[in-house]
C-alpha cells in the first residue's frame, strides 16, 4: 500500500504533467494559426507524451492500491512573440518539471517508497532527453533567427516528429 504523503505527491505530479499537455496544445494551437503546421505536430507529439506520462503516474497509484484524485487544470498561456519565445517557454518548462520530478523523487526517498523510486528514474531519464530537445531546438532557433526561410526549413524537420 503507498502511504498518503506519496499518493498526494503523485496526484499533484499528474496534474502537472496533464497542465504540461494542455500547455503543449496551446502551444500547437499557436503554431497551426501562425502558418507553422510542422511546429505545430511536434507540439502535438509532445502534448501527447506529457498525457502519457500522466497515466504512467495514474497506473502506478492504481496498481498500488492509492486513490487518484484528479484537479482542476490551469488555463495554459495561449500567445507567443514567436517560435523562439514559444521555445524558450517550452524548455524553461522542462526545466520546471525536471525539478519537480526531482522533488517527488526526494519524497519516494523519505517515504522509503522503492516502487515509486524505481518509477521515477525513468521520469528523471526522461526529463533529461525533454531538456536536451527542448535546448537543441532553441539553439537551432538562435542560429537561424533573422532569416525567415531557415524558421520554414525547421518548421519542415519539426513536422518529422513521428511518435516515439
Amino acid at each position: 500500500m503507498i502511504s498518503k504523503v506519496m499518493q498526494d505527491a503523485i496526484n499533484e505530479q499528474i496534474n502537472k504533467e496533464m497542465f504540461s499537455s494542455y500547455l503543449y496544445l496551446s502551444m500547437a494551437a499557436y503554431f497551426e494559426n501562425s502558418g507553422l503546421p510542422g511546429a505545430a505536430k511536434w507540439m502535438y507529439a509532445q502534448a501527447g507524451e506529457e498525457n502519457e506520462h500522466a497515466m504512467k503516474l495514474f497506473e502506478h497509484l492504481v496498481d498500488r492500491g492509492g486513490k487518484v484524485t484528479l484537479k482542476a487544470i490551469a488555463a495554459p498561456e495561449v500567445e507567443w512573440a514567436g517560435p523562439m519565445a514559444a521555445f524558450k517557454a517550452v524548455y524553461e518548462h522542462e526545466q520546471l518539471v525536471t525539478k519537480s520530478i526531482h522533488d517527488l523523487y526526494e519524497v519516494a526517498l523519505k517515504e522509503k517508497d522503492y516502487a515509486a523510486q524505481v518509477l521515477l528514474h525513468w521520469f528523471i531519464d526522461e526529463q533529461v532527453e525533454e531538456e536536451k530537445n527542448a535546448a537543441e531546438i532553441v539553439d537551432s532557433l538562435k542560429r537561424i533567427e533573422a532569416h525567415e526561410t531557415a524558421i520554414l526549413q525547421l518548421d519542415h524537420q519539426l513536422g518529422k516528429r513521428g511518435k516515439e
